[in-house]
């Protein structure tokens, strides 16, 4: 027996008239722009299954890369003139997570792997690995996570050393894992200790190449919720000087600057999906009868909704807060993103799971939008910094103004 089937097709929630005064006219292009591109990403995936992790050898997820290029959506990573525009590529994730958790971990990880060589890299290196990334036709990824370091940066493990029968390139050794895009990628900015007993101070940016001598790729990992993500093996692969991004001991400072600017989209992303499982409540609550009316009659259901749109609501303030801040020249917006990417993130859990209720019986079957999306929302809690840490840069910062405020004999 076939399952049933989805509770009804929902228009693309993506908007930027109720948070109006953060946005310019650009920006409204932007969402109108994004809420066409959701149907020709819709119709790749469902023509390739990029649900599944890559059935056909990352033909469809590169499809989809090279769709987002095509219709400019890339070049946010790699701005022209100016600098990065975050409140746009907030609106992008959003709308992409609305509509596919895989197109909208595409496009992340894409910029990831694209904007440290804007922000760091040489002339010459942007001249030959930009262009390519943010045309979509070369598929970028980020390689900082480790079997034994994850948020605890500096601890990494894999180091670089300058070959000794060549001084014009390094050698790099160790393993990276949990690293998104890996099974398709062209090119990757992988971080290396090149001075292990300064921990932090001797990590070092290298962009390297898919065919890099000395490296193994495996994957793809199955995840809760599958995408492209698999693991890097470096014995000594070969890296020319050339292709060292920034100066030796500059890596650190290239990840944290990178994952900071990213950390607000991924609260952006977050409330993507949570728009989409609240679009599917809404249908489901007025469409579905029980004891001869709508549940959407029944004060719990009303419940439900009502403290989903408040959080909803909420998240985006605080995202586009971030972005805006960002966009606007902020010296650091390293506490607003952390507050922005816990909320956004947990609220959108507690969101997707009310949603999902609403569904019933409905709601676990595989395939189901809110089901997905349950599974989906789950990652977000954890890359890119977890719930736990972001309440620890928040507190810190906190602790730090009022020791500081004390100290100087501040009244508050």
């Amino acid at each position: 027996m076939s399952p049933p089937p989805p509770s009804g097709p929902a228009r693309p929630g993506l908007s930027t008239d109720d948070l109006g005064f953060l946005f310019r006219d650009e920006h409204r292009e932007l969402a109108a722009k994004i809420r066409q591109a959701i149907a020709k990403v819709t119709e790749l995936e469902e023509s390739g299954s990029v649900s599944r992790p890559i059935p056909d050898q990352g033909k469809t997820e590169r499809a989809i890369v090279l769709e987002l290029g095509a219709r400019g959506f890339l070049q946010s990573f790699a701005p022209k003139t100016g600098t990065v525009d975050l409140r746009g590529i907030c609106l992008a994730r959003e709308g992409l997570a609305w509509a596919s958790g895989g197109a909208d971990s595409l496009f992340a990880v894409q910029g990831l792997g694209t904007y440290p060589i804007h922000a760091f890299g040489s002339v010459e290196q942007k001249s030959r690995f930009v262009p390519a990334a943010v045309a979509g036709r070369a598929v970028a990824a980020f390689g900082l996570t480790e079997p034994d370091a994850g948020t605890d940066v500096a601890s990494l493990q894999t180091v670089a050393v300058k070959d000794p029968s060549d001084a014009t390139r390094w050698r790099l050794t160790g393993t990276k894992t949990f690293i998104s895009n890996a099974p398709i990628a062209d090119q990757m900015v992988v971080f290396a200790n090149a001075d292990p007993p300064q921990r932090r101070k001797g990590i070092t940016a290298f962009i390297v190449r898919r065919d890099a001598p000395g490296l193994a790729i495996h994957g793809p990992i199955a995840m809760i919720a599958d995408h492209s993500i698999g693991t890097l093996h470096m014995d000594g692969m070969v890296v020319p000087d050339a292709d060292r991004l920034g100066e030796v001991g500059a890596g650190f400072d290239i990840a944290m600057s990178t994952l900071d600017t990213f950390r607000v989209s991924v609260g952006a992303a977050a409330c993507g999906m949570a728009r989409r499982a609240l679009d599917e409540a809404l249908h489901r609550a007025v469409s579905r009868k029980q004891f001869g009316k709508e549940i959407a009659e029944f004060q719990q259901i009303q419940a439900y909704l009502a403290d989903s749109v408040a959080e909803l609501d909420a998240a985006r303030l605080l995202v586009f807060r971030a972005a805006l801040l960002k966009d606007e020249g902020a010296a650091s917006i390293t506490e607003e993103a952390a507050i922005a990417k816990m909320f956004a993130t947990e609220a959108a859990q507690r969101i997707i799971d009310r949603c999902l209720q609403i569904h019933g019986g409905l709601g676990v079957v595989r395939g189901i939008a809110v089901e997905r999306l349950y599974r989906e929302i789950r990652a977000l809690r954890i890359y890119e910094g977890t719930t736990e840490i972001q309440r620890v840069v928040i507190a810190t910062r906190r602790l730090e103004r009022e020791r500081r405020r004390q100290s100087q004999g501040e009244a508050r």
